[in-house]
């Protein structure tokens, strides 16, 4: 394990924990995407199916769990006990449009047609695109908290951390995933023009805005 996945999986975590944090202080879930925090435990309960019965290391299994733990407590907080402060009329995103062609090409794209294969392979492609929902809702609103721009911003690090830990184990290991690599660059594209915004405003105490959808 190098540095890039261990400062990956920590920015990971930290952003989880921002998002958390600032759902708990608040005792509101304005301005978060219920539909992208589904997404994201969709994609951790398809991935980690194997926790109990693949053992690689204490690190990995404490990590699953945290992540695991983390997602559906946000789940609860923004469907049940703060649900009334959730903003269900702007988290208006389409679910069919991602979990739709995610499943079909899991199917068509994949390294063998093992159902934990196909499985762990849907969780990656779905990640790659589980953010959007929050970004449409960020867009439809014109703007975000500062709190919810720390917790993008620790998510899209994440995934340019794993592209650099990827980067490493080639160069070192001689090792390429093609599938995870791939589905990680087009998630960090959808984090790109955010890392401007996130620099240029958030940083300089400005509200992050951006552009209405079409």
């Amino acid at each position: 394990m190098n540095v890039f996945r261990i400062l990956g999986d920590l920015s990971h975590l930290l952003a989880m924990f921002l998002l958390l944090v600032k759902i708990w202080r608040s005792k509101s879930c304005a301005g978060i995407s219920g539909k992208s925090q589904i997404l994201f435990a969709l994609v951790f309960t398809t991935r980690y199916l194997d926790l109990f019965s693949n053992f690689i290391s204490i690190y990995n299994t404490v990590m699953k769990v945290v992540f695991l733990l983390c997602v559906y407590v946000t789940v609860y907080m923004i469907y049940w006990k703060f649900r009334k402060t959730f903003d269900i009329e702007n988290d208006t995103f389409r679910l069919e449009f991602l979990l739709v062609p995610v499943i079909g090409l899991s199917f068509l794209v994949n390294y063998s047609y093992a159902p934990m294969e196909v499985l762990w392979t849907f969780s990656i492609y779905l990640e790659s695109v589980a953010i959007l929902p929050q970004l449409f809702m960020i867009s439809k609103t014109g703007e975000a908290e500062t709190i919810t721009t720390h917790y993008l911003f620790f998510l899209g690090l994440y995934r340019a951390l794993y592209l650099a830990n990827w980067i490493w184990r080639y160069q070192t290991e001689n090792f390429y995933d093609q599938i995870s690599v791939v589905s990680g660059v087009v998630q960090t594209i959808f984090y790109c023009d955010f890392f401007y915004l996130y620099v240029t405003k958030v940083l300089k105490g400005k509200k992050l805005s951006l552009p209405m959808p079409v």
